[in-house]
């Protein structure tokens, strides 16, 4: 059984996790090009569905004034990324899932990388409202999520485009078959509409899509 909500057990997921999504260093770069424009001073930053710390570590090199607070439900994960960065100070860890942290307007930047697509829609409004919540005024929220295509036709295309890459990066067609098995059964994508639909329903001021490639999207939004 795994230890997380993803598709490789905690120890194996930075080996594999480049494999099955194409340009996951991308969605890191892009969020810390954006946050690096903010031109902020002693902030606070909240990474949820933190994983192993990836983006955390990336950042922590680049942003040496920010405190950083991490959220995972996998403690596994947790203590991975506590490994992963035990050289940074200013750090906070939390077992928590998304849709269940309780912030109120601390944080400068919030982040969630491949981790709301677990979620109901019910869920996923939850965990989008308490991200709201836990944002500064003018605060920013970057997201990037698996996505939907809006047509039938699209998404046979792209599965088949995203399927090609999977085998090109070396896994046997048995581990495409089961990674993309995972859409609608253990993950539950939805579009890029329903994104931006999702994000002004919570009332976030300003949003706009920041990237997109494959079947994932980031997107970008203002408290």
């Amino acid at each position: 059984m795994s230890d997380n909500k993803a598709a490789f057990s905690s120890s194996d997921y930075d080996a594999n996790i480049n494999n099955v999504l194409p340009y996951y260093s991308e969605f890191h770069n892009q969020i810390t090009d954006v946050v690096m424009a903010m031109n902020l001073t002693d902030f606070n930053w909240l990474d949820l569905g933190c994983g192993t710390g990836t983006l955390v570590y990336k950042a922590s090199r680049i942003f040496k004034n920010c405190k950083f607070t991490l959220c995972d439900i996998s403690k596994k994960m947790l203590e991975l990324a506590k490994d992963k960065l035990s050289n940074v100070n200013n750090i906070e860890y939390k077992v928590c899932s998304n849709d269940k942290i309780d912030f109120t307007e601390r944080f400068d930047v919030v982040t969630a990388v491949q981790s709301n697509h677990y979620f109901s829609k019910e869920e996923r409004k939850t965990a989008t409202q308490n991200v709201y919540n836990a944002l500064k005024d003018n605060g920013i929220y970057i997201t990037f999520e698996n996505i939907e295509p809006a047509t039938d036709s699209i998404t046979e295309l792209y599965i088949k485009r995203w399927e090609n890459y999977m085998k090109k990066m070396g896994r046997t067609q048995e581990q495409v078959k089961s990674h993309l098995a995972r859409r609608g059964t253990e993950v539950f994508p939805i579009t890029v509409e329903e994104h931006i639909k999702l994000l002004k329903e919570c009332k976030f001021k300003a949003v706009d899509i920041l990237w997109l490639s494959y079947m994932q999207a980031g997107f970008l939004a203002i408290k």
